[in-house]
Order: structure tokens, then C-alpha cells, then sequence
């Protein structure tokens, strides 16, 4: 499993992550002096050629239409989120979804919308497709299909300086928030809770559900939590952005499972061939590696854009 030490870079030169959202967050923090990152609205794909072998797989519906629809939840640094302007879709994630459309010769339509509304949306026909950090799980596959296209994983974020000594082995009797509809709500803080806590006859953990991460860290900030169970990326760059607010655990959590993430659509669509070839041109694209080094998360590529 990765260490922290693979995305310690996550935050450089970015804005405070409590300062960014349209909807969520409270903070009041400024961006950096000589930030640029966050008001940069250049759409990576600007340039990017068609794939042939992929657009050849692109169903005729879609040529016709031109246009594919995303769906994401856009508060989510520094994978998905809104930029300066409060309009324009930033981070690996519109990034990734922007060079897919581009391979296939389409224009893209962002939408967005709570995470755990993305596969209902894919489902009920709503969207084409979600690039926004969602696992492969089992559950998702009985409705989804879903193309790998990054290895990532979760961590655990305490108020700084860690005052009540939590570690990833005992956070039992603690209230730890979660996301709505994440892989940690429905799957790790449960599991982690039973082999860590109540296996061993201590209290279980509290999750706390909340509807984002900016949400969580507020909470966190104003102590009416103890900790935050996320994706690491997005936890240290919060962290590096508030100094002396934060303080992310290490290593990260061992959650007994792998943390690739996938581009999810409805389940045998005639899109997936096409989507998936998009993806793997993707991956083998120098853009893929610019836009992991841009926000940081370089140690997170993969190579193979696997159909789950």
C-alpha cells in the first residue's frame, strides 16, 4: 500500500480548501499569495486528437449527438472541484473526463450533483457517465460498468497535533465523519471498526455522516468531531493549505482492499467499449501524467484502463 510520503505534494501552490466550494464550506482563509492553480480555467484537452480506434467503438447515437454528459461532485479538492470563478470544473477528475471526451471526438457537458445521486443519475439514464474517485465495489458493479483509470487511497485527519492520541488502530468510541454514499461510510469505517474495536470488546466507532469533505474539516475545525476518514490526497492538501489546523495520520489506514477508482457507467451500455479505449489512449497519454504532476498525485497513475 502507499505511504503518505507518495502525495505529500498534493497542496503546493493551491488555494485553502474550505475557500473553494460553491455550496459547502465556511472558512473565510485567502488564497496563497501568487496562487495560480485554482484560478487556471485552461482546458487541458485543448489540442488532444481524436483516438480512431476508439471513435471506430463509439456507437452511431453518440456521433450523432456529439455531446457526452458527466456527472461529478464538484467539492472534492484536488481531484474535483470548482475553480476561483465558481463556474468552471477543475482537478484530475475534469481532466480526465475533458481528454475521454476529446479521444472520442465529443464535447462534454459537466453536471453537478451529490455523490451518492451520481449512480441513480447513470442508472435512470440522467448522465452518460462519473469520473469522481468511485471505487469498484461490488455493489456499484451490479449497476455499473466501470473503466480503472487511478490507484488511491484513504486516511485518517485529527485536529492538530493529534490531542486525543488517535491512531488508525484505535479510533474506537470516537466520532469520525464520513461522506455520504463513499466507500468509507458504507464499507471501511464499518469493517475497521469491527477489527479494531469490537472485536477486541471496545466501544465502536461513531460515523458521522456528512455531505462533503468541506463539511467534515469545518466540523473538525470547531472540535464537534474527532477525526476525518477520506481520501488521502485531498486530506493533505487541506492540511498544507491550513497549517496548524490539521494533522493526517500516517500511514494510511489498511483497509484490507485495494483503492483503484473507475470511470463508472450504466451497466452493458453499448458506450463502455468505446469509453474504455478512450481511457487506456488516455492513460498512455503525456496529458494524464501533466494533469497528476499538476495536482500532485503523481504516484497515483496506473496503466491499464481495466473494464470491471
Amino acid at each position: 500500500m502507499k505511504t503518505i510520503n507518495k502525495v505529500q505534494t498534493a497542496a503546493a501552490g493551491l488555494a485553502v480548501l474550505l475557500a473553494l466550494s460553491a455550496c459547502g464550506g465556511t472558512a473565510n482563509s485567502e488564497p496563497a499569495a501568487g496562487d495560480s492553480k485554482t484560478s487556471n480555467t485552461a482546458d487541458i484537452s485543448e489540442g488532444v486528437q481524436p483516438d480512431e480506434a476508439a471513435v471506430k467503438l463509439l456507437p452511431q447515437s453518440y456521433k450523432d449527438k456529439g455531446e457526452l454528459t458527466v456527472a461529478m461532485d464538484l467539492h472534492y479538492p484536488p481531484t474535483t472541484f470548482l475553480a476561483d470563478d465558481n463556474t468552471t470544473p477543475i482537478g484530475l477528475n475534469p481532466d480526465i473526463a475533458r481528454l475521454v471526451a476529446k479521444k472520442l471526438g465529443l464535447k462534454l457537458k459537466f453536471e453537478n450533483t451529490a455523490f451518492d445521486t451520481i449512480i441513480p443519475g447513470i442508472d435512470g439514464g440522467r448522465y452518460d457517465f462519473t469520473a469522481t474517485t468511485m471505487s469498484p465495489t461490488a455493489e456499484r458493479l451490479k449497476v455499473l460498468d466501470m473503466v480503472d483509470y487511478l490507484d488511491t487511497g484513504v486516511s485518517v485527519a485529527v485536529a492538530h497535533g493529534n490531542p486525543l492520541n488517535i491512531s488508525n488502530d484505535d479510533m474506537c468510541g470516537k466520532n469520525i465523519a464520513v461522506t455520504k454514499g463513499s466507500n468509507a461510510q458504507l464499507k471501511h469505517l464499518p469493517n475497521i471498526s469491527k477489527w479494531t474495536c469490537e472485536d477486541k470488546g471496545k466501544p465502536a466507532i461513531n460515523g458521522v455522516t456528512l455531505p462533503n469533505v468541506q463539511e467534515a474539516l469545518t466540523q473538525l475545525a470547531s472540535k464537534r468531531i474527532d477525526g476525518v476518514f477520506y481520501d488521502t490526497p485531498a486530506l493533505v492538501w487541506a492540511d498544507q493549505q491550513q497549517p496548524n489546523t490539521f494533522t493526517v495520520l500516517t500511514p494510511q489506514v489498511d483497509t484490507r482492499s485495494d483503492h483503484t477508482v473507475a470511470i463508472g457507467l450504466k451497466k452493458g451500455s453499448p458506450l463502455s467499449p468505446a469509453l474504455q479505449a478512450a481511457t487506456q489512449s488516455v492513460l498512455e497519454s503525456p496529458e494524464y501524467k501533466k494533469s497528476l504532476d499538476n495536482w500532485g498525485l503523481d504516484g497515483l497513475a496506473i496503466t491499464d484502463a481495466k473494464l470491471n
